[in-house]
C-alpha cells in the first residue's frame, strides 16, 4: 500500500491529510452504483488514501463502509482494517437530548460500519437557541470513557460554542468546516482559537465543490442547468456572495499560472493553500465513487510548495472580494 503524508490529531488518530469525503454518495451527485463504489474504496485505501469522511445522514456511506471493511478483510486480512480511519457524524434534530437516544444511534453507526468503536465521532447541531447540544456531547463524553468512541469532534460548530465546550472541559478534537481560497472566514476567530486549544480542523469546500478547477477556468458564468450537483450548486452561490464569477475567474487565472508553474492542477493549488494553514489535519475531497477516480491527481499535492509570491498572487485577488466573514458570520453560520 503506497505511503501518503498524515497528520495525528491525537494520539490513537492520524488521518491521511487528504480524506475522502462521502457526502457524494447520499444522493444529488449522480447514481452510485454499490459494487463499484467498494471496488473504488479498495483503489483508494491502496492508493494511501485511508481516511473516511461521512455521516449516518448521507444516504448509504456507513454502510458503504462496512462493506468495505468486509470485503478488505477478505482480501486482505484482518491487519489491513487497523490502517482505515472512518470519521462519522452523528446530525440529530435538535430536540431534547436523553443518553438512551444517543446510545441507540451510536450503536446504528457502529452495526452499519462494521466495527467495535468509532475512530471520530463529529457532533453537529442546527439550532444554538436549544441547549441540548451540550447534553449530547457529555454522553458522547460518557461513550468515549468507556471506550465505543475514540475521539470526539464537532462540525461546522463556531468559535463561541466551541469555547463554551472548552470551558466545560469537554474532550473536543477536531472541528470540521468550510474553508478554502475564497471562504478564509476560519482565519478570523476560528483558527486562532484552535491554535491556542489544540484543536485541529477539518477543511471542506476547498475546491467549492468541483468548480475551483482546471474543468472552469476560462469558461463563461455557467446556468443552473449546467450546475449539474448539489455541491456546484452550492458552492456557486458562494463564489457569488464572496465576488461573482469575473472576480473568480481572475482568482483562477492566478490560481492557473501558479500551477503551470509546478506542472500540478488548479485544485492541487487550491487543497495545498488550506493545507498550509495553522491547525488544519486534512482537506476533505468529495469521492463519486464509481464515477470518477481523483487518486492520482490528489496525490500531487504532496509534492508541492507554495512560495511566497504564490500566496501574494492569491492574495492580491482576494483582496478585492467581499468579506464573507461579515456578510455570513462565523463558521456554520451559513446553515443557521
Amino acid at each position: 500500500m503506497n505511503k501518503l503524508p498524515s497528520y495525528n490529531i491525537n494520539p490513537d488518530l492520524k488521518v491521511c491529510r487528504i480524506l475522502n469525503g462521502m457526502w457524494q454518495v447520499a444522493g444529488g451527485h449522480g447514481y452510485i452504483d454499490h459494487e463499484k463504489a467498494v471496488e473504488d474504496m479498495i483503489k483508494y485505501h491502496d492508493s494511501g488514501f485511508t481516511t473516511w469522511d461521512l455521516a449516518d445522514i448521507y444516504g448509504p456511506a456507513e454502510d458503504l463502509i462496512g462493506e468495505f471493511r468486509r470485503r478488505l478483510l477478505k482480501l486482505r486480512g484482518k491487519g489491513e482494517l487497523d490502517k482505515i480511519q472512518a470519521l462519522t457524524k452523528w446530525v440529530p434534530r435538535p430536540e431534547k437530548i436523553t443518553r438512551s437516544a444517543v446510545i441507540e444511534n451510536i450503536q446504528k453507526s457502529l452495526n452499519r460500519m462494521n466495527v467495535s468503536s468509532i475512530d471520530l465521532l463529529q457532533f453537529h447541531w442546527w439550532d444554538y437557541n436549544n441547549p441540548y447540544y451540550m447534553d449530547a456531547v457529555k454522553y458522547l463524553t460518557d461513550l468515549k470513557d468507556n471506550g465505543i468512541i475514540k475521539n470526539i469532534g464537532l462540525t461546522n460548530f463556531d468559535t463561541e460554542r466551541l469555547q463554551i465546550m472548552m470551558d466545560a472541559n469537554l474532550p473536543i478534537v477536531s472541528n470540521q468546516i468550510q474553508y478554502s481560497i475564497i471562504d478564509r472566514r476560519p482565519e478570523v476567530k476560528m483558527i486562532p482559537f484552535c491554535q491556542k486549544q489544540g484543536i485541529s480542523l477539518l477543511a471542506y469546500g476547498s475546491l467549492c465543490g468541483g468548480l475551483m478547477s482546471d474543468r472552469y477556468f476560462g469558461r463563461k458564468k455557467p446556468s443552473i442547468g449546467e450546475l449539474d450537483t448539489l455541491s456546484l450548486r452550492k458552492y456557486y452561490q458562494m463564489i457569488e456572495a464572496w465576488g461573482g464569477w469575473d472576480l473568480f475567474q481572475e482568482l483562477l487565472s492566478n490560481l492557473n499560472t501558479i500551477a503551470q508553474k509546478y506542472n500540478v492542477s488548479i485544485t492541487n493549488i487550491a487543497s495545498r493553500y488550506i493545507l498550509d494553514s495553522p491547525t488544519v489535519a486534512g482537506v476533505i475531497i468529495g469521492a463519486r465513487l464509481g464515477i470518477v477516480d481523483h487518486r492520482v491527481g490528489n496525490e500531487q499535492v504532496f509534492n508541492l510548495k507554495l512560495g511566497r509570491s504564490d500566496l501574494d498572487a492569491i492574495d492580491a485577488v482576494c483582496k478585492k472580494s467581499n468579506n464573507l466573514f461579515e456578510i455570513i458570520g462565523d463558521c456554520g453560520d451559513e446553515y443557521r
